[in-house]
């Protein structure tokens, strides 16, 4: 049976800070300098444009659309084309600095970059919009086990869970 959810007064989810954007203020600069490091071991230029393009998605909990990204760092009067933005976060994917959200056709900075090859799960929270990678042996085993139990062959291993944050009421899900 489906799960159903006691949502928060609007007013309490504004009177406090949102636990995903205090976590991703914390960590952007960290990350971002990991990024430059990931860079430089792997060869590869991390170009003014794709850098603003990563900024932009650590300056957020939210995941962005490439329009979204592209309006952010479009100067006033002025205009950026998508084609760039799409670039620039095809080249991020392939380093493992973010990742596209197939549920939300939008795009998210990593914060575990290469330090997990395993299977990663994206909890998107459907009230405030925050995202939490995650990923954990565990899971990773357990994927691996249905993987090959179905003779399967991934070509990435990535699992998007849409419900509420603990902060939005994550806590109040009653099985109905």
């Amino acid at each position: 049976m489906a799960a159903t959810y006691t949502a928060l007064p609007p007013s309490v989810m504004q009177d406090e800070p949102c636990p995903h954007a205090l976590r991703q203020a914390a960590r952007a600069p960290q990350a971002l300098a990991q990024s430059e490091a990931v860079c430089r071991a792997q060869r590869v230029r991390l170009t003014p444009i794709r850098r603003k393009v990563l900024e932009t998605l650590y300056a957020t909990h939210r995941p962005l659309g490439a329009y979204e990204i592209a309006e952010r760092l479009t100067p006033p009067g002025g205009r950026m084309a998508p084609i760039t933005v799409y670039r620039a976060l095809d080249f991020l994917i392939e380093q493992g600095l973010a990742h596209r959200l197939a549920s939300q056709n939008a795009y998210i900075a990593s914060f575990h970059m290469a330090s997990a090859p395993g299977t990663t799960a994206f909890l998107i929270c459907e009230a405030c919009g925050g995202v939490d990678e995650a990923s954990s042996t565990e899971l990773t085993h357990a994927v691996n086990a249905l993987l090959h139990r179905d003779g399967f062959a991934p070509r990435i291993k990535l699992l998007e869970i849409s419900g509420r944050c603990a902060h939005c009421g994550g806590g109040a899900i009653s099985r109905a």
